[in-house]
């Protein structure tokens, strides 16, 4: 599929999509359209109110298929990138091979999120299955979108949208994998291939190796799977860079619970747990693409959480690379005890400037903050302000929880220097991240995302829950902030 610019209409277009935000140039857009095209004015109006995500189409007398799209009111990227989604995803068995986006009348910027919501439009969840739907025409080698605009930066709008999308559908991809096609060695490879195709480095520190280096609760918490764990660092650094920053993403890719074994209802859905890793891939897979100037650690503990004889239990005590040891009240709380190592990994041997880590970490995260917003714990009120700000840009919703010492109590330990739960059905989120700010080595910039409610999520393009690729977007318009 190919994706030009043109800046007139081809006389010889069969299909054309038009885009109209519902504000008070609306009628005007919508008249104008009409009489180009010889379509009734009066009629379309009474049905078509450009609502998000609403969309009419109609036939011209010059047998062209004229699609309306409604954008609302005040979109946000994330808005316009589903309402693309939702028409092509909708609509793409009717499309034919050739088809015209025109979008004059928006926003310069929009132009990016056409692209990728476009783009993702095509993808379909059906990665395992024995007969695959069959590629709609306009997604095939031979597809062409026709982006009609004026803006003068069309061209790099359209490249930064095939990036994008092209980089979340492959997190589409690893997030929606199941356990037994995904382990942490999948991960691993995943991150050496893209290395290898966008001119970044990637070093995996297998079983032994950390056993030498002693990143022993990532250890612990791989212990009981047959699939041994894996620490993968991810570097990209630009000739230019002026910042250095840290991601660290929580890579398990099932999670039973160990021995503190979860309930079977929802059990299938842990092949998400690595939604955190994920986003980290993606974003720094995007940051070398587009040739950030940033020099970008990443750092992917990963592992799988199984139940055997082998496997860590409650009440154990282990050791870490920081050197601190934990005590195990709960072996479902594993995600912490690998950020505990990533983190203390990442702060020693880089000293990044910025430290920011992401996990499907808690149930009480998604309790208080549901299936729209992540938690964000911090106690730098100015990273703070520069994630808000370039969440609300995404569309990819935080919202700022508390990291009070008060709440140190929780996980204080009576044989060890620190216990990894709380114990008490109340404050899990933030228990959890004065949990990981021991690890830190009192970093002064640091930011924790619990993504457990928006990496994996219902959504209407999958008849069942599914990867959302949250958190690429967003570290990716935070990294182009602080880097201007």
């Amino acid at each position: 599929m190919k994706i030009n610019h043109i800046t007139q209409l081809k006389p010889d277009s069969k299909v054309i999509i038009f885009a109209f935000l519902q504000d008070e140039n609306f009628e005007t857009h919508l008249q104008k359209t009409c009489t180009d095209f010889g379509l009734n004015f009066e009629l379309l109006k009474q049905d078509f109110k450009a609502d998000l995500k609403e969309f009419s189409f109609i036939y011209s007398p010059q047998n062209q298929k004229v699609i309306f799209l409604g954008l609302g009111k005040k979109p946000n990227s994330s808005d316009i990138i589903k309402a693309f989604r939702t028409l092509f995803f909708k609509q793409k068995p009717n499309l034919p091979n050739d088809l015209t986006i025109d979008i004059q009348n928006l926003p310069d910027e929009y132009l990016e999120y056409v692209v990728i919501g476009s783009m993702l439009g095509g993808y379909d969840l059906d990665l395992y299955k024995s007969e695959r739907k069959e590629t709609a025409p306009i997604f095939k080698k031979e597809g062409f979108f026709n982006i009609l605009s004026n803006n003068p930066k069309a061209e790099e709008g359209i490249v930064r949208g095939k990036y994008i999308s092209k980089t979340q559908m492959q997190v589409f991809d690893l997030m929606n994998a199941p356990a037994n096609k995904k382990t942490p060695y999948t991960l691993a490879k995943w991150a050496v291939d893209s290395g290898a195709k966008f001119g970044y480095s990637v070093t995996v520190l297998e079983k032994q190796q950390l056993k030498t280096q002693k990143l022993e609760a990532l250890l612990a918490v791989g212990q009981g799977s047959e699939h041994p764990p894996v620490l993968i660092v991810m570097e990209y650094k630009s000739p230019e860079a002026k910042q250095k920053v840290g991601l660290v993403g929580k890579g398990v890719t099932f999670d039973t619970g160990g021995i503190s074994i979860k309930a079977s209802t929802n059990m299938h859905l842990m092949k998400s747990d690595m939604g955190g890793a994920a986003a980290v891939m993606g974003t720094i897979e995007l940051a070398a693409k587009l040739r950030l100037p940033v020099h970008l650690i990443g750092i992917i503990p990963a592992c799988e959480n199984a139940v055997d004889g082998k496997s860590f239990k409650p009440s154990d005590v282990i050791n870490s690379y920081s050197g601190k040891t934990i005590e195990i009240i709960d072996t479902d709380a594993e995600g912490r005890l690998i950020l505990a190592d990533g983190l203390n990994y990442l702060v020693r041997n880089y000293q990044p400037d910025t430290m920011i880590d992401l996990a499907t970490l808690t149930g009480s995260c998604v309790a208080t903050l549901g299936y729209h917003a992540a938690g964000m714990f911090t106690n730098n009120d100015k990273l703070a302000q520069n994630l808000t700000k370039a969440a609300d840009q995404t569309g990819e919703r935080l919202w700022r929880l508390p990291l009070w010492d008060v709440y140190k109590e929780d996980i204080s330990s009576d044989i060890a220097d620190v216990r990894n739960f709380s114990g008490k059905p109340m404050a899990g989120a933030i228990s959890a991240t004065k949990f990981l700010e021991v690890f830190t080595e009192n970093h002064q910039n640091w930011a924790h995302l619990d993504i457990a409610g928006t990496a994996f999520g219902d959504t209407e393009f999958a008849p069942q829950r599914a990867g959302t690729a949250f958190g690429v977007r967003l570290l990716l318009e935070f990294l182009e902030m602080i880097t201007k």
